[in-house]
């Protein structure tokens, strides 16, 4: 990874801080609308973790998400992993071995965690990409994410 300067890190910081920070407001907004407030309140607070959070600043770029820069630099993200596994609006978390197929399968998702994950890709696809966010970019996000799994 490069070296950042001090000013660069000052404002990866910011803007990092920031991200999240609008995000769990959108969603939290989106949460209420969907009947599911605690749900919106306590949504993504792994990410102020350090595991997560000081990735998120060296890898920042405020245009997607900083755990894909970390992946390409990395070869993987060790923040996802940290944060797959402790937020259940996310279907990976959502995979358990199976005794019998001896793989990973798909666990059924409870409908609270599904209508939070709705609300987390709406989010997201209006943080990251602001004015030319489109209905269908929730939808997209989903079904590229889901062709790995």
């Amino acid at each position: 990874m490069e070296e950042l300067t001090l000013a660069q890190l000052s404002s990866n910081f910011c803007g990092h801080l920031s991200t999240v920070a609008r995000h769990r407001r959108m969603v939290m907004r989106h949460c209420i609308k969907a009947g599911i407030p605690w749900r919106g309140l306590v949504h993504d607070l792994s990410k102020y973790s350090p595991t997560e959070f000081i990735p998120g600043v060296l890898y920042f770029q405020g245009s997607r998400s900083p755990n894909e820069r970390e992946r390409e630099v990395s070869g993987y993200s060790a923040a996802w992993m940290h944060h797959k596994g402790r937020n259940k609006h996310h279907f990976e978390y959502w995979t358990d071995y199976s005794t019998v197929t001896k793989k990973l399968e798909p666990v059924e998702m409870p409908d609270i965690f599904i209508f939070e994950m709705f609300c987390d890709r709406v989010a997201a696809s209006k943080i990251y990409n602001k004015d030319s966010y489109d209905d269908s970019m929730p939808l997209a996000y989903f079904l590229r994410a889901k062709d790995g799994v």
